[in-house]
């Protein structure tokens, strides 16, 4: 995985020099907050509903040993000994002091991290795949790219102040794991007629109170021609953009308004002039990060004892059906470390179980751990001769929950629990419905299934690409959820349909079985899952079951 350079080291050190004097004058009242605002954006600070809270960057969802056990010293030390995995593969931490913030961007520059870019209207953190690098689908690991992507954005002197935050993720496998299409950019690795390898390049997609799914602009583009086309990209709509209302400028409103074919002739004009001028720099650049994403040497082992473990422990049998992905080396697999347990908070992780996360990636792991945008972490390589050892040790620790992709594997966001944007509650209907749902022993019968909880219209849940999702609003002061049904953020992408009228909070956990247990009458096999079941029937049937008044009196 990349290494800091000199530069990246000299980088950072700077901006932590310069933060640190600008907190100073803050403190001692030079700055006022609204001077400080953007000082303190820039390095990924906000000022949350009760604490500041500090953003910091895993690009590409990718930690060493190192990091992940820096990240819990910062926990422990600074804040209140845990932090929260996000839908962008960050952690945040909720409730540092404005006086520590410095010493924590020290600590994060000694293990090569920092919170640049985590915030503002910038390219924001780079996301990609959780399983690059390991997935027996994949085309090729797309982090070198996204390392690229990253240092080329930093600071990047045209793109500091865009009409709006600017977000691009990317994939390396057909199965698309990013949510590609609901970013500003989305790249999916793909292969030409020639079998040669490139990007699909989707362009305007985000959620927020105009979801939009991305457009293709480019159905393939080589790869030595990424970075100049996604400069050309930016350029245009840092142009063509609005800044007249904040609500219209997203990239997404700019290739609407404009239409497709209009912002691509933009595109590609800008680009005709800018790719000579790179002059091959950037694939220079690109050869020496490659070159930092080794393979791992990965052990050869006999997977008998995975086998018998299989065969005789129940418990880990169910933990390797649900949270095992198929790795690239069939001896191996990838292991999701789910931070769902059926009533915590989605994506919290207390600095023990970092440690011990880091603890295991380094003894079982190849030192490599990742952070998912579904808000779980992933050991990437793990021999299956390992897999009994490594799921005793998560099931001490309270992280061997055998639900990654079930219902009770729910992305919410902070809601009103933290967030100064939010107008509903997300935690606890997250923690309410992943309770209820176990204890009347619904959630394996019901089977695959993507909810996601958003508590405002910004839809940092990712609500509108969730098979079920959940939108809080406030209406005249009073909490009121509505839900969407159909969403899917993968390779089929659908942005999801309102349902109708909304519920209020002590309403939801009985509308979503309703619901549920009308799609067990609907479903033709055990197999067809709820999307499925959703596509085949259409809305109609599961908004009869959701809206059922006769069961909504009898309760």
């Amino acid at each position: 995985m990349y290494k800091y350079s000199d530069f990246d080291e000299a980088f950072v050190r700077e901006r932590v020099a310069q933060f640190t004097s600008q907190v100073e004058r803050r403190i001692d009242g030079s700055l006022t907050e609204d001077e400080f605002r953007p000082l303190r954006l820039m390095n990924g600070l906000y000022l949350q509903l009760h604490a500041y809270m500090l953003r910091v960057a895993i690009p590409y969802g990718t930690l060493s040993s190192a990091q992940m056990r820096q990240l819990a010293m910062i926990a422990e030390r600074w804040d209140k000994g845990y932090g929260h995995f996000t839908t962008r593969q960050n952690i945040q931490y909720n409730w540092p002091k404005l006086r520590d913030v410095p010493a924590i961007l020290s600590a994060l520059a000694d293990v090569g991290m920092h919170a640049i870019q985590t915030s503002g209207n910038t390219i924001r953190n780079v996301t990609a795949d959780h399983f690059a690098g390991a997935a027996a689908d994949e085309i090729e690991d797309p982090r070198p790219v996204a390392e690229l992507i990253r240092q080329w954005s930093t600071d990047h002197p045209e793109f500091q102040f865009l009409p709006r935050k600017f977000k691009i993720a990317i994939t390396g496998s057909p199965n698309d794991r990013a949510v590609t299409r609901a970013h500003d950019i989305g790249l999916r690795m793909v292969r030409n007629d020639a079998g040669e390898p490139g990007f699909e390049v989707l362009v305007g997609g985000g959620l927020g109170r105009t979801p939009m799914l991305g457009q293709v602009i480019a159905p393939f583009l080589p790869k030595a021609d990424l970075l100049p086309y996604l400069e050309a990209i930016v350029s245009v709509y840092n142009l063509m953009g609005r800044r007249d209302n904040k609500y219209k400028a997203r990239i997404k409103i700019t290739v609407f308004e404009n239409g497709l074919d209009t912002f691509r002739e933009a595109v590609d004009a800008e680009f005709a002039r800018i790719r000579p001028t790179f002059h091959g720099v950037d694939q220079v650049l690109l050869d020496g990060i490659v070159a930092q994403f080794p393979t791992p040497d990965f052990k050869a082992t006999d997977t008998a004892e995975y086998e018998a473990a299989r065969s005789v422990d129940a418990l880990f049998r169910a933990w390797a059906d649900q949270n095992l992905a198929a790795h690239k080396q069939q001896d191996h697999a990838i292991v999701t470390i789910s931070l769902k347990a059926h009533g915590e908070t989605p994506g919290d992780a207390t600095a023990d179980q970092m440690r011990l996360m880091a603890d295991l990636a380094e003894r079982y792991g190849y030192g490599e751990l990742r952070i998912s945008h579904e808000q779980n972490v992933i050991l990437p390589h793990v021999a299956k001769a390992d897999l009994p050892k490594v799921h005793a040790e998560l099931l001490r620790a309270g992280l061997a929950t055998a639900n990654v992709g079930l219902l009770s594997d729910i992305i919410a966001c902070p809601g009103m629990d933290y967030c100064a944007l939010a107008t509903a509650r997300s935690i606890p209907v997250a923690q309410e419905l992943a309770t209820h749902f176990k204890a009347i022993g619904l959630e394996e019968e019901i089977g695959q299934l993507k909810i996601k909880i958003s508590g405002c219209i910004n839809a940092c849940g990712h609500h509108h690409v969730g098979h079920i999702g959940i939108l809080g609003l406030d209406r005249a002061g009073v909490e009121n959820y509505q839900i969407t049904l159909g969403g899917d953020g993968t390779e089929t992408a659908a942005i999801g349909e309102r349902a109708g009228p909304g519920f209020a909070y002590d309403e939801v956990v009985p509308a979503i079985e309703r619901l549920l247990r009308g799609y067990l009458d609907l479903r033709d096999s055990p197999s067809e899952s709820f999307i499925e079941a959703f596509r085949r029937l259409g809305p109609a049937p599961f908004k009869e079951a959701l809206y059922d008044t006769a069961a909504r009196d009898a309760a």
